[in-house]
């Protein structure tokens, strides 16, 4: 989905005005375990909202707020493009995971989130895993992603990453006649979860990868499993590379007027959250002759995957759903040129259109 205009500096602008079109936010406090969380709602048009719980160390709470509105709505438009019948929430947690993380924290969130009654339903994402899940479903209900062995689907990045392979297949078909990534360079920038595994598959492919991280041990990681793969020092060094396709992995605003003047790739396709990161960035990238898989068409494959678990996991089931990302984003393109306006554009029409249409027999979900 195309990212709002700037929002304002501080949340005493007008909260409501901020967070226009959602359904509701809430602010999570519990001192004694130091959790500090703001849970957003956008929509329950199509179901209960399933999003992932953040856990990063943001600047501020404004920033925090800023960021689970965008990723919320972010899912709203997802789940609806995926075909799902689920809504759109989104959870952060303001802190440092590896250093503020803890099963006191994460049982504290839990009973936020169990307080909601189902009106969201929450995963993992930056900063959390399967395993913190399970913790907090020792005090929630309403809980996806949770390791294999306590009967959940297990790491939702490895359909995220299934699932951006697909719509970079479908890019390239699009662009260059086959529906592969042989003989081509893809730069990844983040390898620490999505990245790490998508690797693997571009590598099986026959692709040749870059890859940059700001966690050396990820990169080295990825190198010592893959040793065909290249490393450069940051993600400014990797976008002036000789790039056929850029995959941004890590946080959003990827596609910034800076990264996207020097950038020679001709595709982008990654799994990070809100690429575009103003109103006119979907153009600035036609203009530059990019072609752009919208972020929450192709890294759909992890909400594909912990919602799965909602009907009792199948692996198999859930990953031959995200194979459908390949022809959702061939649609997506194929309407694009249709009714000549961006990929971007295009994804955000499909989505909104099943909103419409399908939120139109649900109305707002109250919750179990």
């Amino acid at each position: 989905m195309t990212s709002p205009a700037t929002a304002p500096d501080t949340v005493g602008s007008d909260l409501f005005e901020l967070a226009a079109g959602h359904e509701q936010v809430v602010v999570a406090n519990d001192p004694a375990s130091g959790l500090r969380a703001i849970i957003a709602i956008h929509s329950t048009a199509l179901g209960p909202g399933l999003g992932g719980t953040r856990f990063h160390p943001y600047a501020s709470t404004d920033a925090a707020l800023r960021d689970v509105l965008d990723l919320s709505r972010g899912m709203s438009y997802k789940a609806a493009l995926a075909g799902l019948d689920l809504g759109g929430g989104k959870a952060v947690i303001i802190g440092d995971p590896r250093r503020d993380k803890s099963e006191a924290l994460l049982r504290a969130y839990g009973r936020f989130v169990q307080s909601l009654s189902g009106r969201y339903l929450t995963a993992c994402d930056v900063g959390t895993y399967s395993a913190d899940m399970d913790l907090v479903a020792r005090e929630c209900r309403y809980v996806t992603g949770r390791t294999v062995a306590n009967g959940g689907a297990g790491d939702s990045s490895v359909l995220t990453a299934y699932g951006v392979f697909q719509g970079m297949r479908a890019a390239a078909e699009r662009l260059w006649g086959e529906a592969t990534l042989a003989g081509r360079t893809v730069g990844i920038a983040g390898v620490g979860k999505v990245g790490r595994h998508l690797t693997g598959l571009l590598v099986e492919d026959g692709a040749r990868v870059v890859v940059t991280d700001v966690h050396a041990p990820a990169v080295e990681g990825v190198l010592a499993t893959y040793p065909g793969v290249r490393a450069v020092g940051t993600t400014a060094d990797l976008v002036r590379e000789d790039l056929d396709v850029y995959a941004p992995c890590a946080l959003g605003g990827a596609l910034d007027d800076e990264t996207v003047g020097v950038l020679k790739a001709r595709i982008v396709c990654g799994a990070a959250n809100n690429q575009l990161p103003h109103a006119g960035s979907a153009e600035r990238v036609a203009d530059a002759g990019i072609l752009y898989a919208p972020d929450y068409c192709v890294n759909a494959g992890g909400l594909i995957q912990v919602a799965d678990e909602l009907d009792g996991f199948s692996f198999e089931r859930a990953q031959q759903r995200a194979a459908g990302i390949f022809d959702t984003t061939r649609a997506v393109f194929e309407l694009a040129d249709r009714d000549g306006v961006t990929p971007a554009t295009a994804a955000d029409r499909l989505a909104e259109k099943r909103m419409q249409d399908v939120g139109r027999l649900r109305g707002v979900w109250l919750g179990s």
